[in-house]
């Protein structure tokens, strides 16, 4: 566990010192299970073709595409049914709902602009870039609760065990005192027939 939380720290301080980098809003979220985010995707210049909303500290992964001129929205599959877009390009809302924690990381608003120079692409970062952790808590909740329901069950099945070992042994006790009550005195020989009959045979 140590392992992990390490890690998870170093993520997150590496992803921090990131997000504070020019262009940049910056800022950690904490959102729960099944919860929504949004991420504002905002560029101060004009003339930019495209909007790309990157996942991961390089931003390898691209969740959201879309297009200024032709206003067309890629979805990646994960995401699919899970984005919504408000706003007008280039300044765009992007709503992510139902947040799981396979969610949980950096994500990018870059701009792809045509540079007239070198006739190419040319990709520049926006501001609103966020660093996403989303906790499980709901799902911990409903495990605690039924780790709770079943120590309750077990204490009042213990309970009622240990009561009816008690009960049977009253009931026990009870027969065996009554029976022992019940057990005819023993018969004594009557001494004074006895002499009569010595005294007959004389």
């Amino acid at each position: 566990m140590s392992a992990i939380y390490l890690t998870l720290t170093a993520v997150l301080c590496l992803s921090c010192t990131a997000l504070s980098g020019p262009g940049s809003s910056g800022g950690v979220v904490w959102r729960d299970f099944g919860e929504a985010v949004t991420i504002q995707c905002r560029y101060h210049e004009e003339g930019q073709d495209s909007l790309n909303l990157q996942q991961g500290l390089s931003g390898k992964k691209s969740v959201l595409h879309n297009d200024g001129i032709s206003g067309k929205t890629n979805t990646a599959e994960e995401f699919s049914g899970r984005l919504q877009l408000n706003g007008v390009f280039p300044n765009l809302d992007i709503l992510i709902k139902n947040l799981t924690s396979e969610d949980t990381g950096t994500y990018w608003c870059t701009y792809m602009k045509f540079d007239r120079d070198s006739l190419l692409d040319k990709e520049v970062k926006g501001s609103g870039s966020v660093l996403l952790v989303v906790r499980a808590g709901t799902r911990c909740d409903e495990q605690q609760s039924d780790s709770n329901n079943l120590i309750l069950v077990s204490v009042v099945i213990c309970a009622a065990t240990l009561l009816g070992i008690t009960i049977c042994f009253l009931i026990w006790i009870i027969l065996k005192s009554k029976m022992c009550t019940a057990k005819k005195p023993r018969l004594v020989p009557n001494n004074d027939v006895y002499e009569e009959m010595r005294g007959g045979r004389k």
